[in-house]
Parts: structure tokens; sequence; C-alpha cells
């Protein structure tokens, strides 16, 4: 099963369930990036070779998820490249590997990167 149809499915079940503690609930979120903007907001170079989206998604057992998707293919059956521990994790857990396109630069720093999937969760 993707990634998202799994996000979609826990989207709706934490929708109808009241959350216990905060830090039970599921959160979700994803915002464009592309190399001529990201000077503008960032100190470290464009980490990717493409325009695309950072994505977040929260889960308890692993904290929160920060993915890379090359724009076009943010899709249900698309899983993108994790970009931090937690991210990683889940996907090996689940026995799933990333499946679309990506290219990140040769020695990118991701700090930024990461920084940006992780602001998106928090709001």
């Amino acid at each position: 099963m993707s990634r998202r149809l799994v996000s979609i499915a826990a989207l709706s079940l934490a929708a109808c369930t009241p959350a216990q503690d905060e830090r039970d609930k599921f959160v979700s979120g994803d915002v464009a990036v592309h190399e001529v903007f990201w000077a503008v907001d960032h100190n470290t170079p464009y980490p990717f070779t493409t325009s695309g989206e950072i994505s977040c998604v929260y889960y308890p057992e692993f904290g929160t998820e920060v993915y890379f998707e090359p724009a076009g293919y943010s899709k249900d059956s698309s899983i993108g490249t994790p970009l931090n521990k937690a991210a990683v994790e889940s996907l090996k857990k689940d026995g799933m590997i990333p499946n679309v396109p990506y290219s990140i630069k040769k020695g990118a720093d991701l700090s930024e990167a990461i920084e940006v999937g992780l602001r998106v969760c928090d709001e």
C-alpha cells in the first residue's frame, strides 16, 4: 500500500478520533521548492538537481519523516526520497524503497531541506 494511501487513511481516522495526547496526532504537509527561489530564504546551496516538493508526515512511532519528490511525481503510488533518519527507518520497517527518479546533488547539505520539512509539519 502506498505511503500516501496510508497517510490518507490515517488522516481520516485521526480526523474522526479525538487524540488523547498531542503526540498522537497525525500531521502532514508539503512545500514546493525550486533552485531559483531557494537562495532567497536559505543559506545553503539548493541540494537537489530538479524542482519538486519537500513533504513531511508525523507518526508517533518514528517522529516526523521528511521526503523529497521531484516535480510531477507527487502521486499516490510514489515513494519519495527520505531526507532524515525517521523517514529512512519508517521505509525500512515497511519494506519500502523510494520509487521516484531523484537527484540529490553530490555532497549536498540537506540540513536546511530537512528543517523546511520539519517546519511544515509544525505549522
